[in-house]
């Protein structure tokens, strides 16, 4: 049948658009099918815990430090304030409770509004719910387009029906970026005003909830009139909505926004080199997820020590350091017009010293001047005599000072070249109470007590007369210290000399670890073997290899500050070799233990109370030595305290034990003394390893330190002595109280004057105790074949 032209073009006119709407439909669903092909999956959430924080405490519960990728504290929704989740609601989606997902009339509105913004190339506004919000910061990406819009709200619809309100909301609430390196409420609280969240006022907890739309555009510094602003909206819009009174409200408008100047990981802050440390070991075991697993670790730290052990060490440098002379000003500037600011602000000083301060020498007669106009004056007299006979000082030299409380004077302050470190352990426990690595970690976090391989110099001597002890040698033995020549493979001489540069002839073993003789103790190393003496310290961990070579005896082998403080733990805890740790327990987000260090089997332990026995828990490490050699070594170095060596340190008034150590060419100095609860080792050198200079021994350099530290350590802690244990048996020796092994004291046939202890000469013809070796006898152990001396000193 004939169409009439009109009727004709209807018709095509009605294909066309029937055409145009099948393919416009196809179009949709092709991007619809591209839109969510790969839509993730709502479910997901369901377990879902975002990048957590690991924070670091110290024993006492101390925050000391966290690991992170990104700086956030997880806190569940029960402990989640409701003040405070009610201004994330008043500020970002005040019907979140009423919803299923999208608010239909705000992202209504927002897509009109962004066709417009489409045109006119602006940014695409939100409208987003909590629930979109989330959707999009843990399931999407942040790009801003209609195809992630309506992602956006699908997911949202889809996340309502497999989580509950409040799962949403906790997730949004530790989910979110806000600035100041914080992502989360609760690390935002922390950062920000230093709080935890139930701590947080109610105008802090609406400035928090200001922060979603953009952190730097309300930054409580820079921006501080727009933060406040803001804030102020939210407290007028959580009274409008009832959550708040009017009165309440306008008070917390009232409120100036006081935040931390930088967000801080601790406010503690004297521990860098062990939170480090700690860092690197938890790496070894855990992986990337200790900055992400949110763990909760309990170390080892005691703050207080800690503090003791960074300023002793900082303090003893920097005296070594003064005694060596001003090496000059760090920097210099031509004009003190203009630009010196911007020049002495280009080098800071260590963070550690936060009184130290930069400035410019303005005047020949010491004047100074600081930045920003923090002050000035000029330098003490006593300062000034020091700069002068050092590299001097010139007008536009740039320094540090520090001013002298009260005055306008200022200290001049320099930097130490030198470098150390010091280590605290408990000998029974293997606690790492203390670690400090270097002077500051802001300039170096080269950690000098763990990484540091150095000669211990007679720090090692005890390991060898504990060899010596184990090996059929007694506190009355006696060994001839002379001088002794050794011929070695290159053809060349070695003869060991005292510090003294002379020779004491026979002594007892006390006497030559009290003195520190070199002669001596190359003697009874021969005599006794250096295989058992490598073998001792391989037990008590000082190193893992050594060459068999006899200057290892003197110190000449290599190990760190860490591993010889932790190898004098026997000498102090009966023979056990404990194992030095710093981290004392991991607990996951979940609060269950993945880690602990105390590993021994108490069956008992959290059984209840029915009157038995309480059980017995066997002491922890390994036996490497008889319990009476422990204590002859403890009771030769109490000497070395009381009369040799480290005499200073008796000063202190408290029991204590240790062995000073100084290296060929006074390149390094140790010292490493305990009290029945605490080992101390200190170490100070360079770290290229040059020479200290003459006469900078561990008793010059690493004594002070110990001392310094051990005033806190030792504060308001009774007087406990060393107990021997119940096999010792006793004799006088020389007119000292010596402990012997059951069947080795020696026999004294005449009985002892009513005058006292007879006189050696009287009580030992010739000098030789009865029963024991004459030095010119053979030495009851095998000697060993002449020694491979290449490369001693």
């Amino acid at each position: 049948m004939d169409l009439k032209p009109a009727e004709r073009w209807i018709a095509i006119a009605g294909v066309a658009v029937l055409s145009t709407i099948a393919v416009a439909g196809f179009a949709i669903a092709i991007y619809a099918a591209w839109l969510f092909h790969d839509m993730p999956d709502a479910g997901e959430l369901q377990d879902y815990r975002p990048p957590t924080a690991t924070r670091v405490y110290a024993w006492d519960g101390t925050l000391i430090g966290e690991y992170s990728k990104e700086r956030r504290i997880f806190v569940p929704y029960d402990q989640i304030p409701p003040q405070l989740a009610q201004a994330f609601m008043a500020a970002e989606d005040r019907n979140f409770f009423k919803h299923g997902g999208v608010d239909v009339g705000g992202f209504s509105r927002a897509m009109l509004k962004n066709v417009g913004n489409a045109m006119r190339g602006r940014r695409l506004e939100g409208g987003s719910t909590i629930t979109q919000q989330v959707a999009k910061n843990v399931l999407l990406t942040s790009d801003a387009t209609v195809g992630r819009k309506f992602k956006e709200a699908i997911l949202a619809r889809r996340l309502e029906q497999s989580l509950d309100k409040q799962q949403i909301l906790e997730l949004y609430l530790n989910e979110i970026w806000l600035g100041y390196r914080s992502f989360g409420v609760g690390a935002a609280a922390y950062n920000y005003f230093g709080k935890s969240l139930p701590e947080l006022s109610l105008s802090e907890a609406a400035y928090l909830a200001a922060l979603p739309k953009g952190p730097d555009n309300y930054h409580p510094i820079r921006n501080k009139g727009k933060a406040i602003a803001r804030r102020n909206w939210i407290l007028d819009q959580m009274a409008d909505l009832g959550w708040v009174s009017r009165a309440e409200a306008e008070k917390a408008k009232a409120e100036d926004l006081v935040v931390q100047p930088a967000p801080k990981r601790a406010a503690y802050a004297d521990a860098d080199y062990f939170v480090e440390e700690v860092r690197q070991r938890g790496m070894a075991t855990l992986g990337d997820r200790i900055s992400e697993g949110g763990y909760y670790m309990r170390t080892t730290l005691d703050p207080t020590l800690q503090t003791a052990a960074r300023a002793s060490l900082m303090d003893g440098l920097e005296k070594y350091d003064r005694r060596h002379g001003w090496r000059g000003a760090w920097g210099h500037v031509e004009s003190l017009d203009e630009g010196w600011e911007k020049a002495a602000q280009a080098k800071r000083p260590p963070s550690e010293r936060r009184g130290w301060r930069a400035a410019v020498v303005t005047s020949a007669g010491g004047g100074v001047r600081l930045v920003k106009d923090e002050g000035e004056g000029s330098l003490t007299g006593e300062d000034i005599a020091w700069a002068k006979a050092g590299k001097g000082l010139k007008v536009g030299d740039l320094v540090f000072v520090e001013q002298v409380a009260g005055t306008s004077s200022y200290r001049l302050k320099q930097v130490p070249a030198v470098n150390g470190a010091l280590v605290a352990i408990e000998p029974y426990t293997g606690r790492v109470v203390a670690l400090v690595g270097g002077y500051s970690f802001s300039l170096s976090n080269f950690n000098r007590a763990t990484q540091a391989m150095r000669q211990p110099g007679s720090s090692f001597k005890p390991f060898v007369y504990a060899t010596a002890l184990e090996n059929g040698y007694t506190p009355a033995s006696v060994i001839l210290d002379s001088a002794i020549t050794f011929k070695g493979a290159n053809g060349q001489d070695w003869s060991p000399e005292n510090y003294e540069k002379k020779f004491y002839g026979a002594l007892p073993l006390r006497k030559g670890l009290e003195r520190s003789v070199n002669a001596m103790t190359v003697r009874l190393a021969q005599g006794v073997g250096m295989k058992k003496i490598i073998e001792m310290s391989k037990k008590t961990g000082v190193t893992r290899d050594m060459a068999p070579v006899l200057a290892m005896a003197l110190g000449a082998g290599e190990t760190t500050p860490f591993k010889i403080t932790a190898a004098y733990a026997p000498f102090a805890n009966g023979g056990r070799r404990i194992e030095p740790h710093l981290i004392e327990l991991v607990q996951d987000r979940e609060g269950k233990v993945i880690f602990r260090a105390d590993k021994r089997d108490c069956p008992r332990c959290t059984a209840g109370f029915n009157g038995d026995e309480s059980p017995r828990v066997t002491a922890p490490g390994e036996q490497v030595m008889d319990p009476v050699t422990a204590y002859q070594i403890t009771s030769m170095l109490q000497g070395v305290v009381q009369r040799g060596t480290a005499a200073s340190v008796s000063q202190l008034g408290y029991p204590l034990a240790g062995k000073t150590g100084t290296t060929n060419e006074y390149r390094s100095a140790w010292f490493i003394g305990y009290s029945p609860d605490l080992i101390v080792g200190v170490f100070v050198g360079f770290d290229d390893n040059r020479s200290l200079g003459a006469g900078e021994t561990g008793s010059q350099d690493a004594v002070p330190v110990f001392i310094d530290f051990m005033k806190v350590a030792l504060k308001d802690k009774p007087k406990t002595d060393f107990k021997p244990p119940k096999t010792a048996k006793f004799a006088m020796v020389r007119g000292i109280r010596e402990a012997f092994r059951p069947g080795t004291e020696p026999k004294v046939a005449a009985p002892t004057p009513t005058g006292g202890p007879i006189s050696y000469g009287d009580a030992w013809p010739n000098g030789v105790p009865t029963g024991q070796p004459s030095p010119s006898d053979p030495q009851p152990k095998q000697q060993p074949k002449t020694p491979d001396i290449s490369g001693l000193y």
